[in-house]
């Protein structure tokens, strides 16, 4: 299996594109741009990752 058709490539390969960057060239503006897309990508990665703690329905009721 190609490792490219796995869930989740491309947004670790965007994140760690992002993360390499040498932020200290940039203007003020980019880095800002570039902390917001890290920010957004982290977050997409952990609502996409499955919850192992979790037993059970999320939708079960009490």
């Amino acid at each position: 299996m190609d490792p490219r058709d796995t869930p989740g490539y491309r947004l670790h390969r965007a994140l760690s594109s992002l993360t390499s960057i040498d932020s200290d060239q940039l203007e003020p503006a980019d880095r800002g741009r570039i902390s917001t897309a890290t920010t957004l990508l982290e977050q997409v990665d952990f609502l996409t990752q499955p919850n192992t703690t979790r037993d059970g329905d999320i939708n079960r009721e009490s």
